[in-house]
């Protein structure tokens, strides 16, 4: 089936349907070539079957700077089995043409996209069928040519918010994000972790004070349980770590997990 919305528009159809349905978004994060490049699209095409309903196209790098243990890990293994920035947008060309629809942002780190030329990568990233970028390493402050090239091709270009965040800058990246906003939810690395943050619902209401973007919440998130307390908070969430883990016992395991995280939302 050919996608009807591409870019922006798919990403505000996505929110709109889970609003409608009175829940927050999955969007699962999985990085291409972990274990290896052909089991890692079966992985993100089970996840679509289970449910989900976006998801973060992970480009393995060197540094990961926002990872912790287990992406990092994934990720090397992934460099070594030759994934690149070519490769990655190979795989989501390949997810399309599956008749996986739902909206996929490419997340990855800007020393790569640039090597690879920031107008060639956003173009060639539309081309494969994505939606948006997510750069984690990309301060709002210096991605004017991201920005130029993202709102040139319709794909948003999201940004991050940490619970250090100060009323001036959740007002920036409120103004120069596209699509939705990344909301970290604490001070660290990404990983499962056993409980969420305490003042969680405090940090999301001052967001919701400044902006009424949509929010997707990340790092931390690794249960149903989780989900199902997220679910009634934000916009989104994105699942990582607790689904690369998944991925290194075998697809099985992958669609269980994300399988189990669409019915708690659902619930």
């Amino acid at each position: 089936m050919t996608r009807k919305l591409q870019g922006r528009a798919a990403l505000d159809a996505m929110f709109a349907r889970a609003q409608a349905e009175n829940r927050a978004a999955f969007l699962p994060y999985f990085p291409v070539g972990y274990p290896t490049h052909d089991e890692s699209l079966t992985a993100i095409a089970a996840m679509a079957a289970a449910g989900a309903d976006g998801f973060e196209i992970g480009i393995p790098f060197s540094d990961p700077i926002a990872d912790g243990p287990t992406i990092q890990a994934a990720t090397q293994v992934a460099l070594e089995t030759g994934s690149t920035v070519r490769t990655c947008l190979d795989a989501v060309r390949a997810l399309r043409g599956r008749g996986i629809n739902q909206p996929m942002l490419l997340m990855g780190y800007a020393n790569p996209l640039v090597a690879y030329g920031t107008d060639r990568f956003v173009r060639d990233a539309y081309a494969a069928g994505a939606d948006g970028l997510i750069v984690p390493d990309l301060p709002p402050e210096e991605a004017h040519y991201f920005a130029e090239s993202c709102a040139r091709e319709g794909l948003a270009l999201v940004f991050m918010l940490a619970p250090t965040s100060n009323d001036t800058r959740i007002d920036l990246v409120a103004e120069k994000s596209s699509g939705f906003i990344y909301v970290v939810s604490l001070t660290g690395i990404t990983g499962a972790r056993a409980d969420l943050p305490a003042d969680l619902h405090d940090f999301i209401a001052r967001l919701r004070a400044r902006t009424d973007m949509p929010l997707v919440l990340g790092f931390g998130i690794s249960s149903p349980e989780h989900a199902a307390q997220v679910s009634q908070l934000t916009d989104g969430f994105i699942v990582g770590s607790a689904l690369v883990r998944a991925g290194g016992e075998g697809v099985e395991a992958v669609q269980e997990l994300a399988a189990s995280m669409v019915a708690a939302i659902q619930a």
